[in-house]
Formats: C-alpha cells, structure tokens, sequence
C-alpha cells in the first residue's frame, strides 16, 4: 500500500487550519509538461537554504534551478524559499504553516538541523521533529517522495567561526553533526526520498580562502555552487517521476474533502 504523507502532521502541536494545494497533472504525466508551463521548486531550511551573506543568486537553490533550466527543464528560475538563519526544526514548522505554501510543487529540498545541534538539543529530539518536515515536504510534492531531495547538515566545526568557538571540543562537533545526519539519512531513506551529502565538501572546503563569506562560517557563493552541481543529478531523477494527482491535505481536524 502506498503511503500517504498528510500535511496534518506537519501541524502537530501548532495552530489548525485548512491547507489546500492546487491541482497537479494527472498521474502518470511527465515532468516537463507541455504549453510552457513552468516546474516549481521549493526549497525549505535555515541560513544555508537562505543563503546568509551571499547574493540571492549565489544561493544553492537559485544555482540549481538555474543548472535544471540550463539543461531544459522548465523550472522557474528564483525558486520559493522558506529559510532564515538561526532556524532550528520546530521554527521552520512554525514559519511553514504561517506561509502556507500552495502546492503541489514539482521538486521540494530540505535541509535543516544545524541550529537544533549548535543550541544543545540531542538527536533523540530532532528525529520526530526532522521527521515531521520530511512528511510536510512530501506533502507540498504532491505525496511524492520521489519528488524531495533532503541535504545533510554542513560541519560548521571546521569553519573559522567553529574553530574559535567556546564549544571547539576537538572532535566533538565532527561527532554530533554525523549522529543528527545519520538520523536525517535514516528517516530519509524509509520515505524514499533522496539524500545528499554535502557535509564531506564542507570539511574539506573548511576555511580555505574564498570558501566563506564575510562571518567566517557561512559558504560562500562558490561553494554552494559545488552543493547546487551535486544535487543536480537527483534533481532531475526526482523531476523524472510522473505528476502527481489533486489531492488535499488538511491540518489536524479538519475533513480533506
């Protein structure tokens, strides 16, 4: 039986509400639709997704859905973001269902939990957290899994900032943000969504000269453009898989009709 991801459990615990997405093609269609109509793209995270210090179009989502229309793919070229620095998990859910973005999106990216580990908060907490976003983000893809590609947490440990931080415990970052992204990876995988890994390419950019912005911890423009080069090719796999079909996703409570 297929699996169904409500956007109702993307409330849990935050005010109720009725969220409607709009209405896709028919199963079984393409991606690239016909007519020029344009693929949307909506990008869900913190400082990273948002870019902190670098110009919109150096941002990793804008360089991706830029390669993607590059490559002939109609997707819009600024795509739809939900991110602001300092965002742990449960802040993101909160600003999701304030923005109630209309869906079904054709790719949907997630990338989120750094703020939830430099903040103390343990793996056990994040995973029903992480969780909840994954199925929100599966929700806005149309119920598509195939449709989502989830980023694992940079090692900010490694970055000018890091190094001088009071919480520098040798090793210790290194092993916290591996725990957070081996339960991101986990929950990702049973979904069937995909998972990319630009943690390595974060340690061993580190804090070489133009692989920051000004703040001595954020990427800069050029590095997220090594993130957007990798995430292309499961992007276009997720953009490969058939539309999905109207559905409505409704808040705790409410009827879906």
């Amino acid at each position: 039986m297929k699996r169904r991801y409500p956007l109702a459990l993307l409330a849990v615990g935050l005010l109720g509400g009725t969220l409607t997405l709009n209405a896709a093609p028919a199963a079984g269609s393409k991606a690239k639709p016909s007519g020029g109509t344009t693929l949307r793209y909506l990008a869900l995270g913190d400082s990273y997704t948002i870019g902190e210090g670098v110009e919109p179009a150096e941002r990793w989502p804008h360089q991706l859905a830029a390669l993607l229309a590059a490559d002939g793919l109609p997707l819009a070229r600024t795509p739809e973001i939900i991110a602001r620095t300092g965002w742990t998990t449960d802040e993101l859910s909160a600003a999701i269902l304030e923005a109630k973005p209309r869906g079904p999106h054709d790719l949907v990216t997630l990338l989120i939990g750094v703020n939830d580990q430099y903040r103390g908060r343990t793996v056990e907490a994040y995973r029903p957290e992480f969780r909840r976003l994954l199925e929100a983000a599966i929700g806005f893809a149309g119920n598509r899994p195939e449709r989502v590609v989830v980023l694992s947490i940079p090692d900010w440990g490694v970055t000018t900032f890091g190094a001088s931080s009071e919480r520098s415990v040798p090793g210790q970052i290194a092993r916290e943000i591996d725990a957070f992204n081996a339960t991101a990876k986990a929950e990702t995988e049973k979904t069937g969504a995909a998972f990319l890994d630009v943690t390595a390419e974060t340690r061993t950019a580190g804090k070489a000269a133009g692989e920051l912005v000004g703040d001595g911890l954020h990427p800069s423009g050029r590095q997220y453009e090594r993130w957007a080069k990798a995430a292309l090719p499961l992007a276009k796999r997720a953009l490969e898989h058939p539309a999905a079909p109207r559905r409505q996703l409704a808040a705790p409570g409410a009827k879906v009709k």
